[in-house]
C-alpha cells in the first residue's frame, strides 16, 4: 500500500496502447514522489515522459498497475472522480500557456476554481493572493496580449497553484521562452517549492533538468536512472 507521506506514486505501472503489435509507452515503471519534492522527468522524444505525465496526471489510466496521488489509489476511479482528483489535488502548467484572450490575468487565475464551488469574490481574492506569490501583484487587470512570454508563463503557474493542490506537474515550462525568461521561471519555480509545493517538471531539456534537485531519466518507457540517493522504488 502506498506510504502516507507520498504525494505521488506508481507502482509497476504499464501503458500499452493499440497496435499491431501494441505500442508500450511505459514498460514497469515504479516511482515515488514525496511532498515537498521538486524533480525533474527527462527523457528524448519517444521516451514515454509524456505518457508518464498523462499517467501521474490521471488524465490517462494505465493497463496495468497501480497510481496514488496524494495517498489516493487512483487507478479504478471513475472519469467523474478523476476530475475531482485533478480539480483539487493537480495542478498542470503547460509550455502552451492556454489563457483567454482578452481576459486579464486575475480572471484567468480565477477560472482555476471554477468548479470549486466558491463564491466569484473568494475566488478572485485567491486569484489575486496567487498573482502575487508568482510576482504579478501589479499585473492582476492585464490581458494576455499585454503580458510578455515569462510573464503570460507566470500566469499559467499562477493558475495551477490557486488551488493549493497536492502535486503540480509542469510539462516543458521554459519551453517557449527565451533564455532570460526561461531561467525566472525556474526561479519562481524553486522558490514555489521552497514554500512547500511539490514540483515535477517534464522536460527533454537536461540543462533544465540538472538545474533541479532530482532527475529522473526516462528511455524506452523505463526508468533509466533516479539522482535521488535514498529514494526508494515503490512498494511492489
Amino acid at each position: 500500500m502506498s506510504g502516507p507521506s507520498a504525494a505521488l506514486e506508481l507502482v509497476d505501472v504499464v501503458k500499452e496502447y493499440d497496435g499491431a503489435p501494441p505500442v508500450r509507452a511505459l514498460d514497469g515503471v515504479s516511482l515515488r514522489i514525496d511532498h515537498g519534492e521538486l524533480a525533474a522527468i527527462v527523457g528524448p522524444s519517444g521516451s514515454g515522459k509524456s505518457t508518464m505525465l498523462h499517467v501521474m496526471g490521471t488524465l490517462d489510466l494505465p493497463s496495468t498497475g497501480d497510481v496514488y496521488v496524494d495517498g489516493r489509489e487512483v487507478s479504478s476511479f471513475s472519469d467523474r472522480r478523476l476530475s475531482a482528483v485533478r480539480s483539487q489535488l493537480i495542478g498542470f502548467v503547460f509550455q502552451q500557456f492556454f489563457l483567454l484572450d482578452g481576459t486579464t490575468a486575475l480572471e484567468n487565475v480565477a477560472n482555476g476554481l471554477l468548479y470549486s464551488g466558491l463564491p466569484s469574490s473568494k475566488r478572485r481574492y485567491r486569484a489575486a493572493e496567487a498573482l502575487v506569490a508568482v510576482g504579478l501583484g501589479r499585473r492582476l487587470t492585464h490581458v494576455p496580449s499585454q503580458l510578455s512570454g515569462g510573464e503570460r508563463q507566470r500566469v499559467a503557474v499562477a493558475r495551477a497553484i490557486v488551488h493549493r493542490p497536492a502535486i503540480v506537474l509542469a510539462d516543458e515550462p521554459t519551453g517557449n521562452l527565451d533564455s532570460s525568461s526561461s531561467a525566472a521561471i525556474l526561479d519562481l519555480i524553486g522558490e514555489l517549492n521552497a514554500n512547500g509545493s511539490t514540483i515535477i517538471v517534464i522536460t527533454h531539456d537536461r540543462d533544465v533538468a540538472s538545474s533541479l534537485p532530482r532527475q529522473i531519466m526516462v528511455r524506452d518507457g523505463r526508468i533509466e536512472r533516479d539522482t535521488s540517493v535514498g529514494v526508494q522504488a515503490a512498494t511492489r
